[in-house]
């Protein structure tokens, strides 16, 4: 075990080469404008919830440090859709991001730095040489020391230049929603007494069409509050929230709204009786606070359910993983309040569970929440991501973003970064599923729950976390791309919100077989079936258009289209490696001011498995340690390597022997990389990777 480990040879920083830049008047950048600023590249893609976390991880240093530190997003795209340049305008937009970015879709700057995994950051001192290269999320204590360093090296050294950055702001988007997440129908009755319409209360016409036909609530994500809107989808009957970015709880209804919301994303309206002894109508899934929120209809508060805003890792606790690496551990406690979560997703309700499933989108596992004890627990998924079917303790799931129930209490989840759709069965006297819709494995999946609380996943369409693509036919061989909502259809087929496809597509259980339902939709993050209205026989659809800031009705065609475009598969760089033996090792050097946590063994750890399961001979599985050797099957031509790492650091005296203060405070630091690897006899025979790399 070391705990720094330091190459000593200065690494001139290569230059940022890319389609074009955003967020600097039109005007292109290079290190060599830079000199004399720090530099922090941000390696990311807008798919991948890590990379967002960094996002907010990064505003305090930015603002902090505005006159001597110049962040610039390099963005190098995981997916087709993420290449799109108008795509990306939106999703920066989208997020908030107020530095320089710079589109890199053939990955060329991608490659010039080494960068493997989403999200990477390198830090460029102000001579232009590399000083760090940090790979996954919790690095902002350790650049919050780094930066005060370069300071101080360069104001002596005079190579520090003070002054204001190249970020130019973009034109703002304006009208009554900006990338509204989802949304939820309001029947008669249930809609909001308490809220404001244009500064007035509902009256009129909107007043008699709602409470006649009910209403839509919608997270207006883009402005951090809810919007109640009338059928026609034009007409707000109320706001929820100040629209002011942040956290509070209150009154939430109107133009004296103080309650505050973080980038709301999925909403359930809960049964009538359980919101009566609860005391709330409606739980929100508030992404970036980390937390469940509840809403009144009646009076128009907003509450706190669950969650103590900071971010989850797997472990929450001491910075100690089990022998498998598992971070599964079902109920987390008596108080909801003090339960970390992760970038809340969607929620639905649950009549076998009686309780609220939450999509966590964070660590990449499914809770449930119960409105009236308050109880959270998680019920599927490890916390690694990837599609790992079988037992729900040792599933896999990835950034999973939309969930549905179907009339036999089964729950489909759109698993969005395996491209997936995938289902939860809670099993009884009948059938009983949760189908999940995995985003970035672009799957569909299902979790099969017996009465004993033993629970398995089953996925239904999609292979992986680099497979995606727009292909109808047999589930076995279609392939979605980046799906971030479902809803169950009349038939119980399942409609699949296909956000980078643009589409809405409908898996069929019954025949085992993926169709197309509607194209040429601006990034639908939503859809719902509105059973009070429809085209001929068939109810319509609702669908959320993110990219276009509106809700509109998709009819459901008499005859599906069957599209074939193909398959695809992220393409990074493949590492030529030698078959037989891989020595690996992964680089951590302790911030300073931070020592490896070592009073109960070594506090590192990998976690090594490869796909195909044949490709990795020996060395697969969990151990301390962050040196592995590998062996590589030589009748395997190519695959992946998926390698997690893990150190533990907590505050501490800086010298090599001193001892860790009883109180001090713990930082996990954790990556996960998926290693594409092509085996050729002149390959290399070490692969050398940077939890926390200095140079």
């Amino acid at each position: 075990m070391s705990e720094t480990v330091r190459t000593h040879a200065r690494v001139r920083a290569s230059e940022l080469v890319g389609r074009n830049w955003l967020n600097t008047g039109g005007k292109s950048l290079d290190l060599e404008a830079l000199r004399g600023k720090i530099v922090l590249l941000d390696f990311w893609t807008f798919c991948c919830i890590n990379c967002l976390h960094v996002l907010d991880e990064l505003r305090p240093l930015e603002q902090q440090y505005s006159d001597v530190l110049v962040t610039v997003g390099v963005h190098s795209p995981k997916f087709e859709h993420e290449a799109d340049p108008v795509a990306l305008a939106a999703a920066v937009e989208r997020y908030e991001i107020h530095h320089p970015v710079l589109d890199d879709p053939e990955l060329d700057t991608w490659k010039a730095y080494t960068a493997r995994a989403w999200p990477t950051l390198v830090v460029i001192d102000p001579e232009g040489y590399i000083v760090a290269h940090l790979s996954g999320e919790g690095h902002a204590d350790g650049l919050a020391v780094l930066i005060p360093e370069l300071i101080a090296e360069h104001e002596a050294k005079g190579t520090l230049h003070r002054g204001s950055g190249p970020y130019v702001a973009p034109e703002a988007t304006s009208g009554t929603l900006r990338f509204p997440g989802k949304a939820l129908f309001l029947p008669p009755g249930r809609g909001s007494t308490a809220g404001t319409a244009d500064g007035g209360t509902p009256a009129g016409a909107a007043a008699s069409v709602a409470a006649e036909k009910g209403s839509w609530l919608v997270t207006d994500t883009g402005h951090h509050r809810l919007v109640e809107l009338g059928t026609d989808f034009e007409t707000v009957l109320a706001t929820f929230g100040s629209g002011t970015k942040g956290y509070a709880d209150g009154p939430a209804a109107g133009d004296t709204a103080s309650a505050q919301f973080n980038e709301p994303q999925g909403l359930v309206l809960l049964p009538e009786d359980v919101a009566a002894k609860a005391g709330y109508d409606v739980v929100i899934a508030d992404s970036v606070n980390h937390r469940l929120r509840g809403l009144s209809l009646t009076d128009g508060k907003a509450s706190t359910l669950a969650g103590n805003g900071i971010q989850r890792l797997l472990e929450t606790g001491p910075a100690r993983v089990d022998e498998d690496g598992a971070g599964f551990s079902g109920s987390l406690g008596t108080d909801p309040l003090d339960v970390a979560l992760s970038s809340p997703w969607d929620v639905v309700w649950s009549r076998k569970l009686n309780a609220v499933v939450v999509a966590m989108a964070g660590t990449h596992q499914i809770f449930s929440f119960d409105p009236v004890t308050g109880a959270v627990s998680i019920i599927a998924g490890n916390g690694l991501e990837g599609l790992l079917d079988g037992p729900a303790h040792e599933s896999w799931f990835a950034q999973s973003s939309g969930l549905a129930e179907d009339a036999d209490g089964n729950i489909w989840v759109a698993d969005s970064e395996t491209s997936a759709l995938r289902k939860l069965v809670i099993a009884d006297d009948a059938d009983g599923n949760i189908w999940v819709a995995d985003s970035e494995t672009s799957a569909l999946r299902k979790l099969v729950i017996a009465d004993d609380a033993s629970i398995t996943v089953e996925s239904a369409v999609g292979k992986g976390l680099f497979d995606f693509g727009f292909r109808d036919g047999p589930a076995a061989e279609a392939r979605l791309q980046h799906p971030l909502g479902v809803t169950v259809l009349p038939d119980g087929s399942v409609a699949i919100a296909d956000t980078y496809n643009g589409a809405v597509r409908r898996y069929d259980p019954a025949t085992g077989t993926v169709s197309t339902l509607a194209r040429g939709l601006a990034e639908p993050s939503d859809v719902i079936v509105d059973h009070t209205q429809s085209a001929g026989s068939e109810p319509l659809l609702v669908v959320v258009e993110a990219n276009k800031h509106q809700l509109v009705y998709v009819p459901i065609p008499k005859e599906a289209q069957q599209v074939d475009e193909g398959a695809s598969q992220t393409h990074r760089p493949k590492s030529p490696v030698a078959p037989g033996t891989l020595d690996l090792t992964v680089r951590f050097t302790a911030p300073t001011g931070q020592k490896l946590d070592d009073r109960w063994g070594d506090p590192t750890q990998l976690k090594i498995s490869s796909t195909p399961p044949e490709l990795l001979v020996s060395g697969g599985g969990t151990s301390v340690g962050l040196l592995r050797t590998l062996e590589l099957s030589p009748d395997v031509p190519e695959g992946v390597l998926h390698i997690t790492a893990r150190a533990a650091a907590c505050d501490g005296p800086e010298t090599e022997d001193g001892e860790i203060p009883d109180h001090a405070a713990c930082h996990l630091y954790q990556q996960d990389w998926g290693i594409p690897v092509v085996l050729q006899a002149d390959g290399d025979t070490e692969l050398v990777l940077d939890l926390r790399g200095m140079d």
